[in-house]
């Protein structure tokens, strides 16, 4: 199945294009049938010149022949090229056979879990809205375990597209019934065929996101016959222009052979789309429109600063940006304890503190089903540059609200590093070497200024002081716009205050160096 370049039969139809360029008028004596044409192959410039595989494999896709996966690829490039918007473009792939795009496409890529494209490419797009968002799923993947992330999606109306390569199959991982699977269709999971009684019948995504307020454009096309070939070509132009326009969300079903799972021909697996998947599957524009969204609730379209009620603008009347001299590149804080003692309410105070200070922050909890008394932890990062991973494998700064969380986690400190831990004393047979480990009775505390709720907030204070890494101003405006009754209020700030004065009068006592990565 392969041809003198040793690239495989798919390619050869997938990958190039073929152009006829018309030569000038034949002469008398030569045969216009042989002379009036010249054949070129070219390959998009949104391919690779190379695919990354093994040396032997370097011209030579991962599909097989006849697969849609490459003819589909050739539609997307062919779009993308013809409409100038190669650069802008990020590719989204989760698992399936579209996880192999990005060894294909010379744009910006991103692996999502099974499913979570949808999720990932909503993420990408409202961080960079300018950007092309395609999310590339499978019938697996995306009818499958990311029902749930594909609906919610267009109900959102996320500008993002979607392109959704349907084949009635898993074919990756081996031929296994998939929500699009035909009724009495055979599969590995499905010996006896698909039986609406037991399986159920299969799934019509594009019906089923046509009923939704959200989406701008849905459309089913199929991959079996170059009439449709040339009609897919079209609605994914479409597609990509109306997220380029910023109309809104669009989506488009592609009905596609997959002739290794399916046990056939090339030629006979498209004859298989035609005659057997377009009755279950019509094709149709299920939505072509202007979404309809009511005046007033789109979100605010402004900076950090503004929406926080901080102005950039040096002098302005009555707001100023927060003045704290950063004196770390990055810190990273973990939080932990029982339910109900605040762990994650504190967490999410020093990301808000953060914001307000101009700091890159993430903030990743991390609990169990239990309300109250179950373990509870969050991750906590504030940095001058952009964050990898709001994920915490080795802490700055622990805070242990209980004895349990400091003997879980006080290993993940390393040396230099500090721990806060709400107890009278750090128990006896505790050791963390060259870790600065300050015990502080803030529940006591609390208790003692009017409410044991307040335990977390001591520890803020605590923490502020000791590390200095936020402004304590910044911690109490960020409580005024929080806690709205004037009691518990009151009763915040002093517990603030108090544990600042107990890390400057009590823990100081006897002045213990600082770590490397506050000083």
């Amino acid at each position: 199945m392969a041809n003198e370049r040793g690239t495989s039969a798919v390619d050869s139809e997938a990958k190039f294009d073929v152009k006829l360029e018309v030569k000038s008028e034949p002469k008398p004596e030569a045969s216009p049938e042989k002379d009036a044409y010249e054949t070129v192959h070219s390959k998009s410039p949104l391919f690779y010149d190379l695919y990354e595989r093994k040396s032997e494999l370097k011209h030579q896709t991962h599909y097989c022949p006849g697969c849609g996966h490459g003819v589909a690829h050739k539609l997307i490039a062919e779009a993308l090229q013809e409409l100038g918007l190669q650069d802008r473009t990020i590719f989204v792939s989760p698992v399936g056979c579209s996880v192999f795009a990005y060894y294909y496409f010379d744009v910006g890529n991103v692996q999502a879990p099974h499913g979570r494209a949808p999720a990932t490419a909503t993420g990408i797009k409202r961080s960079c809205p300018d950007k092309i968002v395609i999310s590339y799923q499978g019938d697996g993947d995306l009818a499958a375990i990311g029902t749930a992330e594909i609906v919610h999606a267009a109900n959102r109306g996320e500008k993002i597209t979607v392109f959704f390569v349907n084949n009635g199959i898993y074919g990756m991982t081996g031929g296994q019934m998939a929500p699009t699977t035909l009724v009495g269709q055979k599969s590995t999971t499905s010996p006896w065929g698909r039986r609406p009684s037991n399986e159920g019948f299969p799934i019509h995504v594009a019906e089923l996101l046509a009923t939704l307020e959200a989406p701008a454009y849905i459309e089913r096309v199929a991959l079996s016959d170059n009439k449709n070939i040339m009609k897919a070509r079209r609605a994914i132009r479409k597609a990509l222009e109306i997220q380029r326009d910023g109309t809104g969300f669009s989506f488009v079903e592609i009905l596609s052979p997959c002739p290794t799972i399916m046990g056939k021909e090339p030629v006979e697996a498209r004859r298989y789309v035609l005659d057997k998947m377009m009755p279950v599957f019509p094709l149709n524009v299920f939505r072509d429109r202007r979404p309809v969204i009511p005046v007033g609730t789109e979100p605010p379209q402004r900076p950090v600063a503004d929406v926080l009620g901080i102005t950039a603008k040096a002098g302005a009347p009555g707001l100023s940006l927060p003045k704290h001299a950063h004196h770390f590149r990055d810190v990273k804080i973990k939080i932990a304890g029982f339910g109900g003692q605040g762990v994650l309410l504190l967490g999410q105070l020093l990301i808000e503190m953060g914001m307000r200070e101009e700091l890159e922050v993430s903030w990743l909890p991390s609990y169990g089903p239990e309300m109250r008394s179950g373990s509870a932890h969050c991750h906590v990062c504030l940095s001058k540059e952009r964050i990898g991973s709001p994920l915490i494998s080795h802490a700055d700064v622990l805070v242990a609200m209980n004895e349990f969380s400091l003997r879980k986690f006080a290993h993940e400190v390393p040396s230099g590093g500090i721990i806060l831990y709400n107890g009278a004393s750090i128990p006896a047979d505790f050791t963390a070497p060259d870790v600065r480990v300050i015990a502080m009775p803030a529940s006591e505390i609390a208790d003692k200024i009017g409410s044991t709720m307040a335990t977390n907030i001591v520890m803020l204070g605590a923490l502020l002081e000791e590390t200095e890494c936020l402004a304590p101003g910044t911690a109490m405006s960020v409580l005024e716009d929080k806690v709205k009754k004037v009691s518990l209020l009151e009763i915040d700030r002093k517990a603030l205050t108090a544990g600042r004065l107990f890390i400057d009068e009590q823990a100081h006592i006897g002045a213990v160096s600082q770590p490397d990565g506050f000083a």
